[in-house]
């Protein structure tokens, strides 16, 4: 019995990519593992339940309640956050990769482990030929890239640590 799952497929890495990448705002560039981070979320949007707010994220919590439903989806379950997130790591890499090799993000920031986008307008072009995003896909990435773009990625408060999909505890804050 074949058996897919698209968490292991780089091309399916390569379109989750792309299709974060263009709602990032950001000029200068966005962190390798924050990248990262927000792809598990899209990959696993119940997920995003297990991530740990503060009392001043009431906003980000009514609209994961509103808009991410927890669904038990046999097919799309996850039992260790930390290993699948550790798992995917070479599927994202390569995924990177692949988008500097077509000059779509810098690959001299991608060693210093930071993702700087070369040209929008190759990137808009890519993305012009997918489907539109489902609801649940729409929502995630507003979540993710909107919300928990200005968030620390160091720190108790820290996205590492808020998500606990990576060691956080011996980073200099």
């Amino acid at each position: 019995m074949i058996v897919y799952n698209q968490a292991f497929d780089y091309y399916h890495a390569i379109y989750r990519m792309i299709r974060l990448l263009t709602h990032v705002k950001r000029d200068s560039f966005v962190e390798l593992d924050r990248l990262r981070i927000w792809d598990f979320y899209l990959l696993f949007p119940e997920q995003v339940h297990t991530i740990a707010l503060k009392e001043g994220d009431k906003e980000i919590k009514e609209l994961r309640a509103r808009f991410v439903k927890q669904r038990n989806n046999p097919y799309n379950q996850v039992f260790d956050n930390k290993k699948v997130f550790e798992k995917l790591r070479p599927y994202q890499l390569t995924a990177l990769q692949c988008l500097a090799s077509y000059g779509i993000i810098n690959k001299d920031l991608l060693k210093e482990n930071r993702v700087s986008i070369i040209s929008r307008e190759v990137l808009k072009d890519y993305e012009g030929r997918f489907e539109e995003l489902n609801y649940t896909e729409q929502n995630i990435i507003t979540i993710m890239v909107y919300h928990f773009s200005s968030i620390s990625m160091f720190g108790t408060d820290g996205l590492k640590s808020r998500t606990k999909l990576m060691v956080s505890k011996y980073d200099y804050q």
